[in-house]
């Protein structure tokens, strides 16, 4: 497969087979409106094949960091209206990732009076709030009840996603939030149908990723995993329940018709990963993560080995608003500044630059 040739994913077109990771920004307002210099990012990156938006929260109390957008509501999506009409008008495709934070947050940043997740059991550690440092609070674990809410709050934001002109949007089951607690049976300490063997502790992803697709659409639909990430205290190290966990988890959702499975790991030519790709049997997109920045070297090996049907990437992708041309064409890239990652205003987010402004400067 060449990275750079069209391919389509359900109902997404492709201009090429490199896709932006979601990566957390925190560029929004207070109250989860994304603003102008949002809209510049996300527009400057519309070469890219696919355009995933850093994690956004469907309801007040899943949202997880300060300056995290929201869709949840009119002023929200209203906004990303307009992202998505300037990313579109420059040629691009764009999903938005729904992510509920689960117990990855603070009272102090949802501003309710309460964290919620599968089990009553904190993550170890602390968390940046708006008024400093603060340990993870227990959080309260979810009834039966709760689930089927919480359930409704992930088809709300798809809908509200889809009125704000997004193309599709990826279901957050990864990187230690909500969804990715629930498969985890550190995090998941449940006694019913929702908690014990590997396929109760999918259970719920796959009742999430259903709904989702029942409202917007198969071919809108995608979903992102992390399997044995081992992030925010979500353990999955127990290899034999990490791959009961995941081949049940892809059992329920390959009859759905996704338009693709997003996955997240250090080993993308492992058996884990290419038996999770063949259960699945759709388009596979996968990202190397944390451990290294994502060369064009290592892109062209894994779509050259038949691994993936494309690959993401997280940081080249923030420091390269071009970064499809620059690949295409073996041109330098610009190396990332991690200092900036979360810090506000144009600095590391709007200002890196393309090809061209680096040849007249």
């Amino acid at each position: 497969m060449d990275l750079f040739s069209p391919v389509t994913f359900g109902d997404l077109h492709l201009a090429n087979r490199i896709t932006m990771a979601p990566l957390t920004r925190m560029r929004s307002s207070e109250t989860g409106v994304p603003g102008d210099l949002v809209a510049e990012y996300y527009t400057q990156r519309a070469g890219l094949g696919l355009i995933v938006t850093e994690g956004v929260w469907p309801v007040q109390e899943s949202r997880a960091y300060a300056g995290q957008p929201g869709i949840e509501t009119d002023e929200q999506v209203e906004a990303w209206q307009r992202v998505t009409d300037s990313v579109h008008a420059a040629g691009g495709v764009i999903v938005l990732q729904l992510m509920h934070g689960g117990r990855v947050s603070h009272p102090d940043i949802t501003g309710t009076d309460r964290i919620v997740a599968p089990s009553a059991v904190a993550i170890d550690g602390e968390v940046h709030t708006p008024k400093g440092k603060a340990a993870f609070p227990v959080p309260h674990a979810l009834t039966l009840d709760e689930l089927e809410t919480v359930k409704q709050e992930f088809v709300v934001g798809a809908r509200n996603a889809i009125r704000a002109g997004f193309d599709g949007v990826e279901i957050h089951s990864a990187n230690g939030y909500l969804l990715h607690e629930f498969l985890s049976p550190v995090s998941n300490v449940r006694d019913d149908q929702y908690g014990g063997s590997p396929e109760n502790r999918a259970r719920f992803v796959i009742e999430v990723t259903k709904a989702v697709r029942e409202a917007i659409g198969a071919g809108r639909t995608g979903i992102r995993i992390s399997p044995a990430h081992n992030i925010q205290d979500v353990f999955e190290r127990d290899a034999d329940d990490v791959r009961a966990t995941y081949d049940a988890l892809v059992d329920g959702i390959a009859p759905l018709g996704l338009a693709y499975v997003s996955i997240l790991q250090q080993d993308l030519e492992g058996a884990l990963v290419q038996d999770l790709r063949t259960r699945f049997g759709g388009p596979f997109i996968v990202n190397s993560g944390f451990s290294s920045v994502t060369t064009r070297e290592e892109a062209l090996t894994l779509l050259d080995g038949a691994h993936a049907d494309a690959v993401a990437v997280g940081r080249l992708a923030i420091s390269n608003p071009d970064l499809a041309d620059r690949w295409r064409l073996e041109a330098p890239v610009n190396e990332p500044d991690p200092s900036t990652f979360y810090s506000p205003g144009a600095a590391g987010y709007t200002d890196y630059p393309t090809l061209a402004v680096a040849a007249q400067a």
